[in-house]
């Protein structure tokens, strides 16, 4: 059996019950400027503003790029998935027209790479997925656990998670990560509230910059300054650069202050 992962790649996300047609040949008859085409364009446009107004001024994302900032996960018509205050989510109750996202549902997405993004809750912790499938967010900083793949096929949108699972929904209303395939429980909807044309810049103040600076100013962050002296670990900065590649810079920058002993949040 081939492995699951390949069925997650953009272009080739296998959907429960998809069944493939036969290839009609085109009919030759003219369509003329102002008939079904134009008028369809105009009506789809009017329908997307129609549907930005219902969600509260938040529009459905259509590709990669415009995964970045503060961002809703739609579940069902007007429910978004919800964090919970032990790190566990579930999908919140339907909101009326015109109303968007309440806090609990709103999620911060952090761009890894080219294909990837990170998921942060409002509790300030990284959405992962446990031994079980259970989506959590408990998570203080980004590793190979706490990445997504947003895979796009056929105007459908599902997360898939670090153990080759889709993101979706139980019949208890909790969020897990256990179906290899796309079913209607693992399609969602992402909506962002940021400026369509110029998607956001979420990558870290602190991490612009190269790997010294970006060590540097992560420690001024989190250092407490006993004698006003930056403690930095001297150990080869090779890691971190390898860490930017593969999406775990946050987790080695932790690492590297841990044994450094002098932080805030490292014990």
């Amino acid at each position: 059996m081939a492995d699951a992962y390949d069925f997650a790649k953009p272009g080739k996300l296998k959907l429960k019950g998809h069944k493939s047609h036969k290839k009609h040949k085109k009919s030759k008859k003219r369509h003329h400027s102002g008939d079904d085409g134009a008028s369809s364009s105009k009506k789809s446009k009017r329908l997307d503003k129609k549907d930005i107004e219902l969600h509260g001024g938040w529009w459905e994302v259509d590709k990669y790029d415009h995964i970045t900032g503060p961002i809703c996960i739609e579940l069902s018509k007007m429910a978004y998935i919800q964090a919970l205050d032990n790190g566990l989510f579930t999908v919140g109750a339907p909101h009326g027209d015109g109303e968007g996202p309440i806090q609990p549902e709103i999620l911060t997405a952090i761009r890894v790479n080219d294909t990837k993004v990170a998921l942060k809750s409002g509790y300030d912790k990284y959405l992962s997925v446990d031994e079980k499938g259970i989506v959590v967010g408990r998570s203080d900083a980004i590793g190979t656990r706490e990445q997504w793949e947003p895979v796009f096929q056929e105007g459908k949108l599902a997360f898939l998670g670090c153990n080759n699972c889709f993101m979706g929904v139980d019949d208890e209303d909790d969020i897990v990560c256990k179906s290899s395939t796309a079913g209607d429980n693992e399609i969602i909807q992402v909506r962002s509230n940021g400026e369509l044309e110029k998607p956001h810049d979420s990558t870290p103040k602190e991490e612009k910059g190269g790997s010294k600076s970006t060590e540097i100013n992560y420690v001024k962050k989190f250092q407490s300054f006993q004698d006003r002296h930056l403690r930095i670990n001297k150990e080869d900065k090779m890691a971190i650069k390898k860490a930017r590649v593969d999406g775990t810079l946050h987790g080695t920058l932790l690492d590297r202050r841990e044994k450094m002993k002098a932080d805030r949040y490292c014990k």
